[in-house]
């Protein structure tokens, strides 16, 4: 399914690059079976290990670009998220992270940016769960988004902000 050289998308380790396929040389590790060598391209000096007979669900490709760029074009469309209990928007934010969805982490962002612009009008701070939760979608999304296109983290806000400029904001 993956093979080296892949920019895939793993867990809540963001974009990671598929250094090798092996079987792992670690006491206690079945040695037969196969695993994906990833190294996430935003966390130096750290290898993640999933074997290659289950990655389904905590693997997937990075976006192709043309997927990116209509990401991009669709931000003014993507719905907010709701957000049944206003008191522990922590568990909605969760479990949208948990899906590794590019739209969904798009949904956490435009949400809280509403959230914290409700909030400086009434005087009040930016909580510490939305700040929390908007840096590790925005991380994850930008991540993602910046490998899809070939862009460092900066050009890619300056080309989002152009592409949904005067219609949403993402920050």
């Amino acid at each position: 399914m993956f093979k080296i050289g892949d920019y895939v998308v793993c867990g809540n380790k963001g974009v990671c690059v598929v250094e090798n396929i092996a079987a792992l040389e670690i006491s206690g590790v079945d040695k037969e079976r196969q695993y994906y060598i990833l190294k996430p391209k935003y966390q130096s000096g750290s290898t993640v290990y999933v074997p290659v007979d289950s990655p389904r669900d905590s693997m997937r490709h990075v976006l192709e670009k043309e997927e990116a760029q209509r990401l991009i074009a669709a931000i003014p469309e993507i719905p907010l998220l709701s957000i049944t209990n206003e008191k522990l928007p922590e568990q909605t934010y969760r479990e949208c992270l948990r899906t590794g969805s590019c739209e969904e982490w798009v949904r956490i962002l435009k949400t809280i940016c509403l959230r914290k612009e409700k909030r400086l009008k009434a005087g009040r701070k930016v909580t510490a769960v939305d700040a929390k939760y908007f840096r590790m979608a925005e991380d994850s999304l930008y991540g993602e988004l910046a490998v899809a296109l070939d862009m460092n983290r900066k050009e890619l806000e300056e080309y989002i902000a152009g592409e949904v400029e005067g219609k949403v904001a993402l920050s």
